[in-house]
């Protein structure tokens, strides 16, 4: 019950992983368990134990142990709270084995939380809250999962009365005593925290590289050795952690050669003759810092010089900016092609560098807002052409991990506006149909459910604005 608990809230939860916060997968059982036999052993933990009491009063402690689940299976928690006091104040170690209390204690005061209206009031019961998790840290041994499951209730149940700083150290610390065996609830909120506080330079570059390939390292063994409901926990986290930090690529230096190798290398060898294909990935070894000696590296390079070449430029200014995206030096060379289009005369030539500039940034940058940009001036240089509306359209399609959790609402509605620009591309430019035919086949599956819309109370046909970077106004669809 507990694990299925755990899987069902991820999934609920990830819906909703940017837009607000939402309930934690605080572990617990809809019927409390049956009254527990007080077995008093040995201590085993430092804190205070039915053993380390005085015989006057571990009677009535033993009966609050067990009192006060009695109240809490007829849901009267205020009852209960009064009697969890007593058992956990008294002897917060229990019998040196049992630890069901704080699961207990938090599920009080959680519905305490949940009815309290004065946010002063709400504030102190989440301290309390917190500080019952430190306990059961302090009185019992803990590879982490304690500390994970306070950082995951701090980010999405408590949130506004928590500091994400503090929220992401302790991601951090679960991370540092699990490794490769992170819970995978952790993975999603952590992604997130650490991917704003690049963007928001807090935090050392240095530092959140190896922490975002420690991600992908943690997602990749969760897939490999997942077991039943958990491998659909684990797919949820794998559409939207790795995309999400994979847009920090365009941070000069961040990855190093070997992630770009192992992320895009397979690209070229499943379409090797492709020339744009070989670009993109050749230029994102060169971004990642390859040696030239490497042997995928001349491989990438022979393939350019072979299925790529174009007679060179004359000596000028696109000599130079060519040569500078060559280098993989892409802020420079978008500089030198933008000079160009500047001032040139010629409208067909300003489209081909302005949407050259659109992909750069696309591709090896990851400025989204920028690429889609210079797709429209491009587009704008030159009428019936589909392919800026293509490029825009996977950029909206992209967007899913940096609008919502990779999955849900927020991260599906991102579709709608990817197709309408698939279907502008065609209606405009033939020549692009059967691609834009793909992409919109493979979009439509991803629009939400009609009982999506419905419990938004909306209406197939009705307008919607899709938020976050897109800002576009566009027609609700469903997949069904």
């Amino acid at each position: 019950m507990k694990h299925t608990y755990y899987i069902i809230s991820l999934v609920l939860i990830t819906y909703l992983l940017v837009a607000c916060a939402t309930q934690a997968p605080i572990v617990v059982e809809e019927k409390a368990p049956a009254a527990p036999v007080i077995e008093v052993v040995k201590s085993n933990t430092d804190c205070t134990t039915l053993l380390d009491i005085d015989p006057a009063i571990r009677s009535d402690t033993e009966d609050a142990f067990t009192l006060y689940k009695d109240e809490i299976r007829y849901k009267k928690y205020e009852a209960a709270l009064l009697l969890w006091k007593t058992a956990y104040y008294t002897a917060p170690g229990a019998n040196g084995k049992m630890t069901s209390h704080f699961d207990d204690g938090i599920k009080i005061y959680d519905h305490l939380f949940k009815k309290e209206i004065d946010k002063n009031e709400k504030a102190a019961l989440v301290d309390t809250i917190l500080s019952i998790y430190d306990k059961r840290v302090e009185c019992f041994e803990d590879d982490g999962t304690i500390i994970a499951r306070k950082a995951f209730n701090s980010y999405y149940s408590y949130s506004q009365y928590t500091d994400s700083d503090e929220s992401f150290e302790l991601f951090k610390e679960v991370i540092k005593r699990k490794g490769l065996k992170t819970d995978y609830f952790v993975v999603n909120p952590f992604s997130k925290l650490l991917y704003d506080r690049v963007l928001e330079n807090k935090i050392d570059h240095q530092e959140a590289s190896v922490l975002a390939l420690q991600i992908f390292d943690i997602v990749e063994e969760g897939l490999a050795k997942c077991k039943g409901e958990y491998c659909d926990a684990w797919a949820v986290i794998d559409a939207y952690a790795p995309p999400l930090l994979s847009g920090l690529e365009g941070i000069k230096g961040f990855y190093p050669c070997e992630y770009f190798m192992e992320n895009y290398y397979t690209q070229f060898e499943e379409d090797p003759t492709n020339c744009d294909n070989i670009t993109e990935v050749y230029l994102k070894m060169v971004w990642g810092g390859c040696d030239q000696e490497d042997e995928r590296l001349k491989n990438l390079k022979a393939a350019k010089e072979k299925e790529c070449y174009v007679a060179p430029p004359p000596p000028g200014p696109l000599t130079l900016a060519y040569q500078a995206l060559e280098r993989g030096e892409f802020r420079e060379s978008i500089k030198m092609f933008e000079d160009y289009t500047t001032t040139s005369d010629d409208p067909e030539k300003k489209a081909k560098y302005l949407f050259l500039i659109s992909k750069i940034y696309y591709a090896h940058i990851k400025n989204f807002p920028a690429a889609r940009k210079y797709a429209l001036s491009a587009a704008a240089n030159k009428s019936n052409w589909g392919e800026p509306y293509m490029l825009i359209g996977k950029l909206y399609a992209s967007s899913g991990p940096l609008c919502g959790p990779g999955t849900g609402w927020d991260s599906q509605v991102v579709t709608w506006v990817a197709i309408d620009k698939f279907n502008y591309a065609k209606k405009i430019d033939p020549a692009v149909t059967a691609d834009a035919n793909k992409w919109i086949n493979r979009y439509s599956q991803y629009m939400p459910k009609k009982e999506d819309i419905f419990f938004r109370q909306l209406k197939a046909g009705s307008s919607f604005k899709v938020p976050c970077w897109i800002q576009e106004t566009t027609k609700v669809r469903t997949s069904d």
